[in-house]
């Protein structure tokens, strides 16, 4: 019973604790999320907007330039030299900086968002690849079950003790065996180049993956709860985007302010009165037709629009957060039984019928029925891991941060 035990252990699950690196090389989850922010090509399409938002802020900063005039006339006085100075009121420079900091902010908040999602689909083909090659190997090992099983049908067959129905159902059972056990290592081979797109590796990689499969413990609903209200990258992209806005309303009531231009002239050669004179004016906006005031409706009417979208958004990720809670966690609870109470049973079946028909107690048909029943056993408890890591993964997306 006790190595039956170890061989459902080792068939199930990598080692329950692994570190970031491991001697042999092996690839943790941690290091494989490590990787992929450092080398996606998403994330580095993502951090070149930095440089958009910083040259919009560089932007914004500028001053108006000045304006310069050259007149000649055939009247007095003949020659005149200006420059006109435009001056923007009510801190229009400020705030345009202002506007120009917080897309900075809320750019850098999206980076935050776009890394969440890589890190999320990392953890996702991570465990696609372990659950396949679990897969595989259960698939594996009723291959060469079905060949032992097979090759003593043929020798009861020679000794006259089984008859040859016997043998061709071995064989029947073995070709069967052999061709899902291909199926299974296509479909490792598949998340494996998943796995490695996303980690920058060549895709016929092939890392050695050391957490455990069931990697993840028990799902407390209000714990994830208060990690998603605080630490969601989907929100913090909100109050980013809500934090710029406000920046923008304040921009548009400072373009009512009209615009005031002072300017000098300098002129020349207004005989016989004089040689040399100057003149000095100032210009104002007069708002008579465009008061800027559809302008700031519309930044004010998008203020409302983002901070309606963040209440909803919130109650979704609750909803989402709860519901996934709960199912991560009824996952976890079943895989446990699988693997602590459904499993060793399945396991010691399979070697009790194997031993049964070695020493002729039954037939062929028994024991196909017993391999069959034990790898349908193990295939659901892989199934049911497989589900445990995708609702974490979900629940991971809804909280929109990495799981404690």
């Amino acid at each position: 019973m006790r190595r039956i035990v170890v061989i459902a252990a080792l068939l199930i699950a990598a080692p329950a604790v692994a570190q970031t690196t491991s001697p042999n090389g092996s690839l943790t989850l941690q290091a494989a999320t490590d990787r992929a922010l450092a080398a996606n090509p998403r994330i580095a399409a993502a951090r070149l907007g930095r440089a958009v938002n910083e040259a919009g802020l560089a932007v914004a900063a500028e001053r108006l330039n000045p304006e310069v005039s050259v007149e000649f006339e055939k009247e007095t006085p003949k020659q005149s030299f200006g420059v006109a100075f435009p001056l923007e009121l009510g801190g229009k420079r400020a705030k345009r900086i202002a506007v120009g900091e917080a897309t900075l902010r809320a750019g850098d908040a999206e980076l935050a968002a776009t890394m969440a999602e890589v890190r999320n689909d990392v953890r996702r083909a991570y465990f696609d690849v372990l659950v396949s090659s679990g897969r595989a190997i259960v698939l594996r090992e009723l291959r060469d079950l079905s060949q032992r099983a097979r090759a003593t049908a043929q020798a009861r067959f020679e000794t006259g003790d089984a008859p040859r129905l016997e043998v061709l159902q071995s064989e029947l059972a073995l070709n069967t065996a052999e061709n899902e056990a291909a199926a299974a290592d296509g479909s490792v081979a598949a998340a494996t180049a998943r796995l490695n797109a996303l980690l920058g590796l060549p895709l016929d990689a092939r890392p050695q993956l050391s957490t455990a499969i069931d990697a993840g413990g028990p799902v407390v609903t209000n714990a994830v709860l208060e990690l998603a209200r605080g630490q969601s990258a989907e929100l913090v992209v909100l109050d980013r985007r809500i934090e710029e806005q406000r920046a923008k309303v304040s921009l548009a009531h400072a373009l009512r302010d009209p615009e005031v231009i002072p300017s000098a002239t300098f002129t020349r050669d207004s005989q016989p009165e004089f040689m040399y004179g100057w003149r000095a004016a100032i210009g104002i906006t007069l708002p008579l037709f465009t008061s800027h005031k559809a302008g700031v409706a519309v930044e004010e009417a998008t203020l409302a629009q983002l901070t309606a979208q963040r209440l909803a958004t919130r109650l979704r990720i609750e909803g989402d957060v709860s519901a996934a809670a709960v199912s991560a966690e009824t996952q976890r609870l079943a895989y446990v039984r699988y693997r602590d109470v459904i499993l060793p049973q399945a396991l010691e079946v399979e070697q009790l019928a194997q031993d049964s028909y070695r020493l002729g107690e039954t037939g062929l048909a028994a024991l196909l029925q017993a391999l069959q029943a034990s790898r349908d056993v193990r295939l659901r408890s892989l199934e049911t891991v497989s589900q445990f890591q995708t609702a974490l993964a979900d629940l991971e997306r809804a909280i929109g941060a990495p799981l404690p």
